[in-house]
């Protein structure tokens, strides 16, 4: 298993600079379009992490969804700070559309088996062609859309915490989301046959994903927490009267 820093090295000009100027956007879109993913380092200030602990407090379980309900948290997903990092790997302009509250700790502490993010959070269940199966987590109706919705969606995972292989860090299979939507049989055969990247991460760093990239993560050995927000990102509105669910 090899490490994420590597290919973030090559579109990052230095650790320590964190302005626009500091990134290559047209290396960084090369980069992720063809891994799937991206680590950018010093994204967030030891302060900005610490306020942003003290909003979403601790978890009474492995994870919290419809923080977009919280004004604070969705000032930060529509911050220009996050909004830069992603124009440069969207078709169009991006808008939150999901956030998920991940604390991986000796008292929640769980694994994640190979998978891609399928599902989206919408306002209410209607039929539309393409959409489906639908399900409901934590009372919010959830839905697969089209595989090409999926495919122009990024994911932006806010670390909290260091990440590192004792306490559960993110694995990816680089390449995986330019496959589609897998089936079990060819998940575990590239799980069997791919190398794959641990994606090590040091506090305030973020994490840029396509939601098709395979992902998983392992369980944690260490007494530190692993604290992750996670926020996901669209393009374009739904078809019809579908809309996105506001506070997911």
């Amino acid at each position: 298993m090899t490490g994420c820093g590597i290919d973030a090295a090559k579109f990052l000009t230095a650790r320590q600079s964190r302005s626009k100027s500091g990134l290559d956007f047209d290396l960084m879109n090369s980069e992720f379009e063809r891994n799937g993913f991206a680590l950018i380092p010093g994204v967030l200030s030891a302060d900005r992490v610490s306020g942003i602990k003290g909003i979403l407090g601790e978890n009474d379980g492995a994870g919290r969804r419809g923080l977009l309900a919280l004004s604070e948290v969705r000032e930060l997903a529509e911050s220009d700070l996050l909004i830069s990092l992603l124009r440069p790997v969207c078709a169009a302009a991006p808008f939150p559309v999901r956030a998920i509250y991940f604390d991986k700790s000796p008292e929640t502490n769980w694994l994640v088996s190979w998978h891609q993010d399928l599902t989206i959070a919408v306002n209410q269940r209607i039929e539309l062609p393409g959409f489906g199966p639908w399900s409901v987590k934590n009372g919010l109706t959830h839905v697969q859309p089209p595989v090409q919705m999926l495919e122009r969606m990024v994911t932006i995972r806010l670390h909290l915490d260091d990440a590192d292989a004792e306490n559960g860090a993110l694995q990816v299979i680089p390449g995986s989301h330019l496959l589609g939507k897998l089936d079990a049989e060819t998940i575990q055969r590239m799980r069997l046959e791919s190398e794959a990247v641990l994606c090590e991460a040091a506090s305030g760093d973020a994490l840029l994903m396509r939601p098709l990239l395979l992902h998983a993560s392992g369980r944690s050995s260490s007494p530190r927490h692993r604290r992750v927000l996670h926020l996901e990102y669209a393009c374009e509105q739904l078809p019809g009267v579908l809309q996105w669910r506001q506070d997911a």
